[in-house]
């Protein structure tokens, strides 16, 4: 329940962060645009998320036939979960890595790249499967899809406010005196969307934790989960995907090169501290 919990706190102070900012550089009128705006545009986002993600991967179908030991083992770990049979997809890519998607259960897919086929063994890949479909039964893709709305939101409000400053105006509240003085309102516009985008990845990084828990009890042993977990960060390191950079958070580990970002501005928990959390649940 702690992860559960840090979400509702840190999508509580998401909320809060708009309310404030949206009153102090927008006023009433101007939240509601920002909101209205933000809505439409991850409605979208949300309705369409798993036909967009896959998409982006390059991911294709993979019917039973092609892959009858990938599907027995997601539906076998679907059952376990008390969810209905994903639809299943590969990656062409040889980096090992995994996601899954869509806007419910009963419309969700799991998506695999070749090269995580090859490199683990039955039980790692049944950890990482567990891993996704706890994605799915948890319903992070709403749960980001909210964040998302909310950050989207805050920056909105933000770019109106520097429109704002252009023309003459503070881009501010109701009031014809903004209380926060013209440097405090360019303050708030640089620094609000910075707070939105951490509250928004450490929500991501919630959700990681959590996924991770969920699909330890699925299968029924966290030790595949923290095996697989280390050799996918390995591997890639070694041999970064191809990426649109904006799916890089639904992946199962960071699949962008690097890591040199500190860990406040990534949207996976330190893969250390995610082993470590699993083999905790062993004893």
């Amino acid at each position: 329940m702690t992860n559960v919990f840090k979400t509702f706190l840190l999508l509580a102070a998401l909320t809060a962060l708009f309310m404030f900012i949206g009153d102090a550089l927008g006023g009433r009128t101007g939240m509601t645009f920002a909101l209205i705006l933000a809505l439409g545009m991850n409605f979208f986002a949300y309705w369409f998320s798993d036909k967009m993600a896959l998409a982006m991967s390059g991911a294709r179908p993979v019917s039973e036939s092609e892959a009858p030991e990938l599907h027995r083992i997601v539906e076998e770990l679907a059952r376990r979960a008390g969810l209905p049979k994903p639809r299943v997809y590969i990656i062409p890519q040889e980096t090992p890595n995994a996601f899954a998607t869509g806007r419910n259960p009963k419309h969700a897919a799991v998506a695999v790249t070749a090269g995580i086929l090859r490199l683990l063994s039955t039980e790692e890949l049944m950890g990482v499967l567990s891993h996704e479909l706890a994605h799915i039964k948890n319903r992070d893709i709403l749960i980001s899809s909210i964040a998302a709305v909310l950050a989207g939101a805050i920056s909105y409000l933000a770019n109106m406010a520097q429109w704002g400053l252009l023309f003459g105006g503070f881009g501010g509240s109701d009031d014809d005196d903004n209380p926060l003085g013209i440097v405090g309102v360019i303050l708030m516009m640089i620094l609000a969307p910075i707070a939105a985008m951490l509250i928004q990845m450490a929500i991501s990084r919630s959700r990681e934790f959590l996924a991770d828990a969920t699909g330890a009890k699925i299968l029924g042993d966290p030790v595949p989960l923290a095996s697989a977990l280390k050799r996918l960060e390995e591997w890639n390191h070694r041999l970064p995907m191809q990426v649109n950079p904006a799916t890089a958070q639904m992946y199962i580990v960071n699949p962008l090169a690097g890591g040199s970002f500190a860990n406040l501005f990534s949207t996976h928990p330190p893969i250390e501290e995610r082993i470590n959390r699993l083999l905790a649940m062993k004893h």
